[in-house]
């Protein structure tokens, strides 16, 4: 990055890395286990995190983060509904927490990141209402197991997200399509178990401080390419309100909000429709049909770093809240590209933070490069790149990897 004016964070602010326990863990059993990805591959093995935490706890403490924000996956942990706990499962995620307590490492635990037990599943998963007592069950006897080692929890990661590409797109498991009405309803259904949970949690977490509780919500501007377009400005509107407007009520409107301490807010950038279509690579619009518009893309979406200075003071003002950014990354082969979203994407936040919001952390999309759901190992969000074709599946620093470090340790970002 190049030299210049030094914006500097507020002491104690968490700089992190994310990941979730379907994309890096293997040797899993959920409805992604059978799953084939768009590129042939599967998350059976994916990046062996399971057995190889502490190799990768000791790469976090080399570049410098202070958090780690992670998943526990439900289906390790019970095999039927109000089952105990599998005890060798919990001390494997015990002995994670306590190897990142020895790196001061702070943990944000994620309850739910887009996978399930298989008997949730076969039982219609969170279209079905009685997923809400089981995984309320499932969270009591989990915090009552963690509450000394873990203060900050995120419920849910991106609800938006899982229910909108599982019942509406098609791409992840069930794989179903255009079914709105389950939409609503796992969005519904994840509302009232977040709230219930939240509440437990607040009342039970004792981890040498006040327990922190909250959602990660997934924020995308959608806009029309042409600005005077009707159609385009329509199915615009019509994916904020379904995709931001109604979760963020679902899930915080009215006396709701009580229910949370912080809003995680996990954002990559905007979506442009020009004659209805998505003008994104995840869509399937070639990379250089985007350049030919004058869009700048990762491999997924457009960038929009000014997007974060807009949705941070939104999101105070609405909720008065306090946010982490619990995900922001770029997927790219081209690290000076990424370095300059990320200084972008941080100046922003800087700017909106200087602005009165609080924003207490940052967790870079990912640690590693892993399996991406129904893109397999195609999209590289990693800071740390994982050689799949080499049985050991070695890991080596990506030069982004080097410089978020020295943010990490600076506590500051040069502009």
């Amino acid at each position: 990055m190049s030299k210049g004016k030094v914006l500097s964070f507020p002491p104690g602010f968490l700089w992190g890395t994310a990941t979730a326990p379907t994309q890096v863990e293997g040797y899993i059993e959920n409805e992604w286990t059978p799953f084939i990805a768009q590129d042939g591959g599967t998350c059976q093995v994916s990046c062996d995190h399971y057995h190889r935490y502490p190799e990768d706890i000791e790469w976090m403490s080399r570049l410098g983060t202070n958090a780690y924000r992670f998943g526990i996956e439900w289906s390790r942990l019970q095999s039927a509904p109000c089952a105990p706990l599998n005890q060798p499962e919990l001390a494997r995620y015990i002995h994670l927490l306590d190897c990142l307590k020895a790196k001061d490492i702070t943990p944000m635990v994620v309850l739910h990141h887009f996978s399930n037990p298989p008997w949730i599943n076969a039982a219609g998963g969170w279209t079905n209402a009685a997923t809400v007592p089981a995984f309320v069950d499932y969270v009591t006897k989990l915090v009552a197991a963690l509450k000394d080692r873990v203060y900050l929890w995120n419920t849910f990661n991106e609800p938006d997200t899982y229910a909108c590409v599982a019942y509406l797109l098609g791409g992840f498991p069930p794989q179903r399509k255009w079914q709105l009405g389950q939409f609503r309803q796992v969005i519904a259904h994840m509302a009232q178990a977040h709230l219930q949970v939240s509440r437990l949690i607040q009342r039970e977490g004792r981890a040498g401080r006040k327990p922190e509780v909250g959602i990660a919500k997934n924020w995308t501007f959608f806009h029309a390419y042409q600005r005077f377009s009707p159609w385009d400005r329509s199915t615009a509107w019509a994916c904020h309100y379904t995709f931001n407007k109604f979760v963020l009520d679902a899930f915080l409107g009215g006396g709701r909000r009580q229910g949370s301490t912080f809003i995680g807010l996990n954002y990559y950038g905007r979506v442009r429709f020009h004659h209805f279509r998505a003008m994104i690579p995840a869509s399937g619009t070639p990379v250089k049909t985007l350049r030919d518009f004058g869009f700048v893309c990762d491999d997924m979406v457009e960038r929009y770093a000014e997007g974060m200075g807009k949705i941070l003071p939104y999101l105070h003002q609405k909720f008065k809240l306090p946010i982490y950014i619990t995900e922001h990354g770029a997927a790219s082969d081209d690290e000076t590209f990424r370095k300059r979203d990320l200084q972008a994407n941080l100046a922003a936040l800087h700017r909106a933070m200087a602005g009165g919001v609080e924003v207490r952390g940052f967790f870079y999309w990912s640690l590693l490069d892993n399996f991406e759901w129904q893109f397999g190992y195609t999209k590289k969000f990693g800071l740390l790149g994982v050689d799949f074709s080499d049985a050991n599946l070695p890991r080596t620093m990506k030069p982004l990897a080097e410089a978020y470090a020295k943010i990490c340790r600076l506590n500051s970002i040069d502009i």
